[in-house]
């Protein structure tokens, strides 16, 4: 395993995700070093692939990886809805919108390797984080007993993160969803199209996206049943139950089920931090804070989390760039700095907070059209949508700004 010297533990990214790698490439592009620990034994894609609206890219244009990243994925060129329960239809043309499905392996991939060699520590199990109250450094206790000093930690830990129950942040909620996805592979070209395609069959929802002329990636949005765990990490199980939700669903959705690979088959027990945790949460306890899933988890169903993350990244490595003034070997000793971080943070979270929150709003009623059947949820939902958002794509047109 791993460890940390007392000259490398600046600043210490907890989680090699997508969040935390982007977080330390920001860092790096801004003259900031940093170490990153993974506990994993190498870079770990979880899920297929990820959707990346037009304020993920702007972040991903910032981060440099942008260009070469949209090469691997087509661009979306409309959102189409199918209704089976009514025979309705509605498409929305996406325009200027910028949509893509993106590998999470590549997105992952195209991170790593932008950050020099030896950023990211493998094999790093953190199971638990204490702020010291005088310093306000951080001590990190590893698997194995082993300690480590961070001055500045940022926790990209996901949905059970460690470093947010150090700040002491509510539990996350369970949604009343669950996630069944996969990739499917067309050697020959699926022909599809690329549109992004929605079909609903009373409170089932089924999504088809191409990730390029050769992959589709698609879910099943579907009710949390008492089962679920039993098909947790078995690929086979995952099948059976999305070809079982999908009965009455158009031939060419299943056999896109059929032809999906294992390694890609996934179920997920949706979980949420809620809109209005997010307005009245800690996000930052001394010189240490969370991004990504560890701050603002959300359902799927805007497409947006993982976006949301990566303007995170830009976010905070924005502001602490502007507050420190940095020094060979991580040397961030004194009370001034300790509040030079401070200001830091709290300039981050006060930005992100009313933008996360509102995305979590939206995202959470929007999950309950996903799960409802009911037409007078539907429309009072619809309405409710209406008055708080202004256009179907308004959370994608946000510019986090230049790092």
């Amino acid at each position: 395993m791993s460890t940390l010297s007392s000259q490398d533990s600046g600043i210490v990214i907890i989680g090699a995700g997508i969040v935390g790698l982007a977080t330390a490439l920001a860092l790096h592009k801004k003259g900031i070093g940093s170490v990153v620990l993974e506990k994993a034994e190498s870079l770990r894609a979880t899920g297929a692939a990820i959707g990346i609206q037009t304020n993920g890219w702007r972040a991903l244009d910032q981060l440099g990886v942008g260009p070469a990243l949209r090469e691997k994925a087509v661009r979306l060129q409309a959102l189409r809805e199918v209704f089976l329960d009514n025979g309705q239809t509605r498409e929305a043309r996406l325009g200027k919108e910028e949509g893509r499905y993106l590998l999470r392996s590549d997105l992952l991939q195209a991170l790593f390797d932008g950050l020099p060699a030896g950023t990211v520590r493998f094999g790093c199990h953190i199971v638990k984080v204490k702020t010291d109250p005088v310093t306000s450094h951080s001590t990190l206790q590893f698997h194995d007993g082993n300690v480590a000093i961070a001055k500045i930690l940022i926790g990209c830990d996901g949905v059970n993160s460690i470093v947010g129950e150090s700040l002491k942040l509510k539990p996350t909620r369970d949604a009343p969803t669950g996630a069944l996805r996969g990739l499917a592979n067309y050697p020959n070209g699926h022909g599809f199209g690329n549109d992004y395609v929605r079909i609903k069959k009373g409170s089932v929802l089924v999504g088809r996206i191409p990730v390029d002329h050769k992959s589709v990636y698609w879910f099943v949005a579907r009710p949390r049943l008492p089962g679920d765990s039993e098909i947790l990490g078995k690929p086979e199980l995952i099948r059976q139950e999305a070809l079982k939700e999908m009965e009455g669903y158009p031939q060419e959705l299943t056999e896109m089920v059929e032809k999906s690979d294992d390694s890609a088959l996934t179920f997920t027990k949706i979980s949420y931090r809620a809109p209005w945790d997010l307005l009245l949460g800690n996000f930052r306890r001394g010189t240490a804070t969370v991004a990504g899933d560890a701050m603002h988890v959300m359902g799927p169903f805007l497409g947006q989390g993982g976006a949301a993350g990566l303007e995170d990244a830009i976010v905070l490595a924005r502001c602490l760039a502007k507050e420190l003034c940095m020094r060979p070997n991580g040397d961030y000793d004194g009370r001034q700095l300790v509040n030079k971080v401070g200001k830091a943070l709290d300039e981050y979270v006060e930005e992100r907070r009313m933008r996360v929150a509102r995305l979590s709003l939206q995202t959470y009623l929007t999950g309950i059209l996903v799960a409802t059947s009911s037409m007078f949820v539907t429309r009072l939902i619809f309405l409710v949508l209406r008055i708080l958002f202004r256009g179907s794509f308004s959370h994608a047109q946000y510019d986090c700004g230049r790092l």
